[in-house]
């Protein structure tokens, strides 16, 4: 099985990268794992355009086409993030502005949107800071991504794993939660 782990997090001593070696660790015996570090490749997010740089014309822009292969090769996507004020890093949403783009990730049919990525599968582990109880207040952009851009593009199943209060929740909570993405991991591979 061929995994790309797509990692959104600047800081390597935070809970996030915890995480993503937690899944590392289990899945490098067994796995072909490629890792996509967004802060360490200075991913430029920023999304323009001009008459050299058309919006319908990005699925062949070639400053993302190594990504858009990674994504090709892998059969299955791990994202591992943290939700910042209700939403993804502007790193992450800014490679899927760039990356997941109309003729590579969807097309449309009339006006019906259809997935290009079907066959892979998803996996989002994120963290934020909020308590559970206050999740009906806030929105969740691991859902977002969940359900309104990868199902869309066709990668099904998306399973999601959020640890909600992290910065404040126990040594306690943290370790259960990364006993359970290291069993869930552990799956991945059998």
């Amino acid at each position: 099985m061929k995994t790309l782990i797509v990692y959104a997090y600047p800081n390597h001593t935070g809970f996030n990268h915890a995480i993503l070696t937690t899944v590392k660790q289990q899945l490098q015996p067994d796995a072909d794992v490629q890792v996509l570090d967004l802060y360490a490749e200075h991913f430029n997010p920023v999304l323009y355009f001009d008459k050299a740089h058309r919006r319908r014309d990005l699925q062949n822009d070639p400053e993302t086409a190594a990504y858009r292969q990674l994504i090709t090769w892998a059969d299955q996507l791990i994202f591992v993030f943290p939700i910042w004020w209700s939403g993804m890093p502007a790193i992450l949403k800014g490679f899927i502005d760039r990356v997941f783009a109309l003729g590579f990730a969807y097309k449309y049919e009339g006006r019906r949107m259809l997935g290009l990525l079907a066959g892979k599968r998803a996996w989002i582990i994120t963290t934020c800071n909020s308590p559970v109880i206050f999740k009906p207040f806030l929105g969740d952009y691991g859902h977002i991504l969940q359900r309104q851009i990868l199902r869309l593009c066709g990668v099904k199943p998306v399973k999601l794993n959020i640890l909600y209060n992290a910065e404040k929740c126990s040594l306690k909570a943290r370790n259960n939660f990364l006993k359970r993405i290291d069993q869930q991991a552990a799956q991945l591979t059998e």
